[in-house]
Order: structure tokens, then C-alpha cells, then sequence
């Protein structure tokens, strides 16, 4: 049976796409660029003028998954009607930004065997998102809610340190230490950012009660 043609945009996007269905299913460790090949029905020359490494596909996921999150944090960031406080608030209440798929990639990372999907992806995530996030900082200091000397690697090490302690199950903390901790997080933020006391209290509102 002959294979199907198809045009480069989409047969990279299928590759890409069944990549990352097997990894969530088998975890990336144990997918082999044979499985990927043997799924799709091509040939492995095919596979490899899209794709050097089974590694450069995984960074093509987190891109992907990341794009939309990053154009997200972008409109806010951009939008002139806004104090750099409300746009915080915006972004950074409940810590909830980004669509389902960003939710489900973050299932996929925390399964046995995808730990070099996390990485990359928290890597990826402050990097892109560091310097949207610097940008309102700088704003909050023209406005005189923020007094920080260096946003860039102020934001760089909150969201470095919000990753790594608060993500979901590394550390398998219980609910109330999970609790505890974004308490103390919202401090550490305050205190970085120069911000007033109690102003990053949005963080850890629920149904508009400021948790104690």
C-alpha cells in the first residue's frame, strides 16, 4: 500500500502529535523514534528530515503548549488600561493561567518517565515569561506600587522557585502544605517586588475570603 503524501506543515504536526500521544501514554524514556515511525507509517528518513532527535520533538511540544500561554500573558502585559497590580492580579490570582491543553500537558510531565518533558517545560516557562512578567514590574515601579532594582532576575528566581517548590506532586505535599506554602510564596513575592503588605493577597483568595 502506498504511502500518503503529505504537505511538510502537516506531516511535521502529525509527527509532533503522535510523538506526543505515545509519551503520554508510555512516557517519554520509553518511546523509541521506531514507535513514533511504525505509528505514523513512514519511514525513518522521513522522521529524521523533520526532526533530528526524539529530544528536538519534545522541544516542539513544549513550544507548542507553551505559545498559547505566552501570547495570554502578552495581552495583559501589553494592555495600557491597566495598573501593574490588576494585571498581577489577572494573571497570578488562583496561579491559573492557560486552556486545557497547558493543564493537560502539565498531567502528562508529572508521569513516570516524562521527567525530561518537565524540565524543559519550567525551564522553557521562565524563560519566555520572565521578561512579560519583568516588563510589569518596571511598570509598578513608574507607578510606585513596586520597588525592585532588577526585574528581570527578581522575576526569574520567583518563578524559578514557584515551579519547582508549588508544582503539583514533586514534593508530594499535603493540601495544608501546599496551602502554607503559597501563603509564604505571596510573602516572598511582596517582599522581592518592593510591594506594599497584603497586596498580593489575591493569590490566595478563595470565594472572596483572604485565606489565613
Amino acid at each position: 500500500m502506498p504511502r500518503i503524501t503529505k504537505a511538510p506543515e502537516e506531516r511535521r504536526l502529525e509527527i509532533i502529535e503522535t510523538s506526543e500521544r505515545l509519551f503520554r501514554r508510555l512516557g517519554f524514556v520509553n518511546v523509541s523514534v521506531d514507535q513514533i515511525i511504525r505509528e505514523i507509517g513512514v519511514a525513518k528518513g522521513t522522521f529524521y528530515y523533520y526532526f533530528k532527535s526524539k529530544e528536538e520533538i519534545l522541544g516542539a511540544i513544549v513550544d507548542r503548549a507553551l505559545g498559547q500561554l505566552v501570547e495570554e500573558v502578552k495581552s495583559v502585559a501589553r494592555e495600557p488600561s491597566l495598573s501593574a497590580l490588576a494585571k498581577m492580579e489577572l494573571l497570578l490570582r488562583g496561579s491559573q493561567v492557560g486552556d486545557d491543553s497547558n493543564r493537560e500537558l502539565a498531567d502528562m510531565m508529572h508521569l513516570p518517565g516524562n521527567r525530561e518533558l518537565h524540565e524543559l517545560s519550567n525551564i522553557q516557562t521562565v524563560l519566555r515569561l520572565s521578561p512579560l512578567f519583568a516588563e510589569m514590574v518596571e511598570q509598578g515601579n513608574r507607578e510606585g506600587s513596586f520597588a525592585c532594582d532588577r526585574p528581570l532576575e527578581t522575576v526569574q528566581f520567583l518563578l524559578t522557585g514557584a515551579h519547582f517548590l508549588l508544582d503539583g506532586g514533586l514534593f508530594a505535599f499535603s493540601p495544608e502544605e501546599q496551602r502554607t506554602r503559597r501563603i509564604t510564596a505571596q510573602r516572598i513575592i511582596e517582599l522581592g517586588l518592593g510591594a506594599t503588605p497584603g497586596s498580593f493577597d489575591f493569590m490566595n483568595t478563595t470565594k472572596g475570603r483572604i485565606e489565613p
